[in-house]
């Protein structure tokens, strides 16, 4: 329900697209900034490679986990109203960053960011619907989307830039200025609406979940620094489980669960997920890693480290309309099984560059990767509410999103674990643990001042040796999930009496 007197302009929607978008574009900045900064963060405020590993984490945690609760929050108070003051939020958040001086608050303010960011990010898209309709509605959202793959594209760079010139604040200092822009145009050009059948917020379901995620991903960064056998790790591994546990046992018995565990029971639904999760460990991940490795470890200054991430970031702006196109004459589920398979043989063929070898071949595997990833990537949001029935899309949007922005933020906690303990590996000594930590931050100097026993050379060739192995263990699950993806969606589900019609409207659609 929205609040109508006249239908506005093709300028009034020009500039509520404009507004979002300008979240949008500034919400990857924030993803990926602090990466290509993060020795330089690390400089100024220090803190363990766990407080460090939280400075990414931590946005990307509270960022995946409220998505939901934020969109359930949208149709009950106002779409414009959470947007709003999720945009507000976020430019404040940003905001106080600048003046951090610890890592612990500069960690907790990360995490407000991500909260702030989901707000703003599920208002948003929850406005635009309303405000556009049909191929509109699409086109719309797929504007959006060009906005969010245009900051990752060029996040890095402009990151690097900034920070050599300006000082890693200056990262945050930019996205306070889109953040302010977005409210100003938001606040005069959006018109409130909700749903007038909402019924709040599923708080059981919403703290479960997000508690659940908390755990699972403190227990994974603090594996590495106390072991797997540590009483902690294994405290909060449990808790993990046991919440998420509890979180589909309420969502199973809630009359309006904030996820309805019934649509996995669409095989192709299922498979939609499953590639939704692909780009975290194909493909973001490596917006994190490969700037700690080019900054710290190769010792590449930051403007040239984000000068390189375009190789693997360009392909986006570009590709993901050319999968559109294509799918005219291809089926989705082999355009996406396809563009895995590309970015596994481009992981593959990354793992063969050594560390301390010349960086600029890395250009040629990271730009396969990125080619491979794209071409998925075109597709994911059209087939996340295609997959379903109509009246179940907005509900298949929000498990979509979900599944997508709390996989990276697992992703990455699990593969910086993998990584470390791969590292840990190929060291020997009393504080390995510690010295393999600092290295998967790209503490060099910290490594060595850990394991003083060591050469330079050797601890850089053992953090070499475990990302190779990273690599092909990405590559390897990546296959896997084409061939998943390729079959789930390739399939032709009955149509029941009450989904008939728009199952034949699906069939000939894809």
């Amino acid at each position: 329900m929205t609040d109508r007197t006249l239908a506005p302009s093709a300028a009034h929607k020009a500039l509520i697209l404009l507004s979002v978008c300008l979240a949008a574009i500034a919400m990857p900045l924030t993803f990926t900034g602090p990466a290509v900064a993060l020795t330089a963060i690390a400089d100024t405020l220090g803190g363990s490679p766990v407080a460090l590993n939280w400075v990414t984490n931590a946005f990307m945690l509270t960022f995946g986990s409220a998505l939901m609760a934020a969109g359930a929050l949208a149709d009950s108070f106002g779409r414009k109203r959470i947007f709003l003051t999720g945009v507000a939020g976020f430019a404040l958040a940003s905001l106080a960053l600048v003046g951090a001086r610890s890592i612990l608050v500069f960690d907790l303010l990360r995490a407000l960011q991500g909260i702030a960011a989901a707000a703003a990010f599920a208002g948003g898209m929850a406005a635009l619907a309303q405000e556009f309709s049909d191929t509109a509605r699409m086109r719309a959202f797929s504007v959006v989307g060009a906005s969010f793959g245009a900051g990752l594209s060029f996040g890095p760079i402009s990151s690097g830039v900034m920070t050599q010139t300006f000082g890693w604040p200056s990262i945050f200092l930019a996205v306070v200025a889109l953040t302010v822009a977005s409210f100003l145009i938001g606040i005069v050009v959006l018109r409130e609406s909700r749903d007038p059948k909402a019924r709040g917020l599923d708080w059981p379901g919403a703290i479960s979940f997000t508690l659940a995620l908390t755990l699972f991903t403190y227990g994974m960064l603090q594996a590495p620094e106390s072991g797997w056998g540590d009483p902690l790790v294994i405290a909060l591994l449990i808790g993990a489980v046991a919440l998420m546990a509890l979180f589909v046992r309420i969502e199973l018995n809630s009359p309006r669960p904030m996820l309805d565990l019934s649509l996995f029971r669409y095989g192709r639904f299922v498979g939609v997920q499953l590639l939704a999760a692909a780009p975290a460990y194909a493909f973001v991940v490596l917006l994190i890693l490969l700037p700690i490795r080019f900054v710290g470890i190769e010792g590449v200054d930051e403007v040239a480290a984000g000068r390189m991430m375009m190789a693997l970031s360009a392909p986006l702006l570009v590709l993901p309309l050319l999968a559109g196109w294509l799918s005219r004459w291809i089926a989705p589920a082999a355009i996406c099984g396809l563009g895995l398979l590309v970015c596994a043989a481009g992981l593959a063929w990354l793992s063969f560059m050594p560390v301390g070898g010349a960086v600029s071949a890395m250009l040629a595997p990271m730009a396969v990767i990125g080619i491979g990833i794209s071409l998925p990537w075109g597709l994911m949001d059209g087939l996340a509410v295609s997959v379903v029935p109509a009246e179940r899309a907005g509900m298949a949007t929000g498990i979509f999103s979900t599944v997508r922005v709390a996989g990276e933020g697992v992703a990455l906690a699990i593969v910086s674990a993998v990584l470390s303990a791969l590292t840990a590996g190929h060291l020997a000594g009393e504080q390995v643990r510690e010295g393999a930590q600092k290295l998967v931050t790209g503490d060099v100097a910290g490594a060595a001042g850990a394991l003083p026993q060591l050469a330079r050379s050797a601890l850089i060739q053992a953090y070499g040796d475990a990302f190779a192995t990273l690599l092909l263990l990405l590559a390897a699950i990546t296959i896997v999930t084409a061939v998943v993806v390729f079959v789930f969606l390739g399939r032709r589900e009955a149509p029941t009496r009450a989904n008939a019609e728009e199952a034949t409207a699906l069939s000939s659609s894809l």
